[in-house]
């Protein structure tokens, strides 16, 4: 009989990954039209690499002083924070700024204002008839920001100040027959969004009031032939909805229903060679995807990488540290890496 030829895995380019994500700010070039079109990114991007790195277990040279005191200049009078120096503040870059906050383990004394300057921020923007958050001044409303605020508020501990139920409630009108969850009353199911109101829902305690076996029917169903999850039917796979999905899954505690190997061997291939990963195979790697890959890596338990929370996409191990009020809730998601079978 002719051996079957052995598949070799596809390696985890881990010392490549992290020379990419450190570099990232060595490669700008102020003059080239990416660097203007990418201005609003800089503390989304921020998160995107320094997140990247920590679950990569490298905390040396990420510019702490330099970072934190960028960070604080982005602040506004409002309790808000733009996502560049002399941009009006949002709820995204809000949100953003409290996780680097955390990353850098920058923590604030509760003796002072300033938690309940961001909080009041960020409540502020809550339409107080439906419920649902603005994500700035000008009035957009959709899910993103309601998981932006409830993940926000609770990591600065800070729940009482905003109305809870009718959250909810907006959250529910924007559940479909499938069971999943669109942007806004009435729109598409889509993995992101879902994403937002499961996560919302989850840090709330409310996943009781909606139908957790129809919505992971609509999450497994996300995954494609290719192994990576799409954001909607007869989509492309994309790296970014390995966490969207997966986390969700966790969420849920329906993560055993998904192919997890096959996911991984999908953000595998997306990988470069010389580091970083993009959306699907062959393309332009960037820190969005990068970021996003190695998360959904690092919640299957791959790599030694370190374990990320599916609720606050942060290491575990710095929740644990840092915010001891979210120990409770902490026992009711799934996400403890499983043992090594000897």
């Amino acid at each position: 009989m002719d051996k079957k030829e052995e598949v070799k895995e596809i390696p985890f380019y881990y010392e490549k990954h992290e020379d990419y994500l450190l570099n990232l700010d060595k490669t700008e070039e102020r003059d080239a039209i990416g660097y203007y079109t990418n201005d609003h990114l800089r503390i989304p991007g921020g998160y995107w690499c320094i997140g990247a790195l920590h679950l990569l277990n490298t905390t040396k040279d990420l510019k702490d002083k330099e970072m934190i005191t960028f960070l604080k200049s982005c602040s506004t009078p409002s309790g808000g924070f733009g996502a560049n120096l002399l941009q009006d503040p949002s709820m995204t870059s809000t949100h953003y700024v409290v996780l680097l906050f955390s990353l850098y383990k920058v923590i604030w004394n509760k003796e002072t204002s300033e938690i309940e300057k961001i909080a009041q921020y960020v409540s502020h923007l809550q339409d107080k008839k439906t419920g649902s958050f603005k994500g700035d001044d000008w009035g957009e409303v959709d899910l993103r920001f309601m998981y932006c605020a409830v993940s926000s508020l609770k990591l600065l501990n800070q729940l009482s100040c905003f109305d809870v139920d009718k959250a909810c409630e907006f959250i529910l009108k924007c559940c479909n027959p499938d069971g999943a969850f669109g942007g806004v009353p009435g729109a598409e199911s889509h993995a992101a969004y879902t994403f937002c109101a499961v996560g919302a829902l989850a840090i709330l305690n409310k996943l009781h009031l909606i139908d957790l076996d129809k919505l992971g029917q609509w999450l497994v169903k996300r995954q494609t032939t290719e192994g990576g999850f799409n954001g909607r039917p007869e989509k492309l796979p994309d790296v970014c909805y390995s966490w969207w999905i997966l986390s969700a899954l966790y969420m849920i505690k329906r993560d055993h229903w998904c192919n997890k190997d096959a996911l991984k061997e999908f953000i595998l291939k997306c990988q470069d060679e010389e580091g970083g990963i993009s959306d699907r195979q062959g393309n332009q790697v960037d820190v969005f995807h990068t970021f996003f890959g190695i998360a959904a890596l690092s919640l299957m338990g791959q790599y030694s990488l370190k374990l990320i929370n599916p609720l606050y996409a942060l290491p575990q191990s710095l929740l644990d540290e840092l915010f001891p009020h979210l120990h409770q809730q902490q026992s009711t998601i799934s996400i403890k890496k499983k043992k090594k079978k000897k």
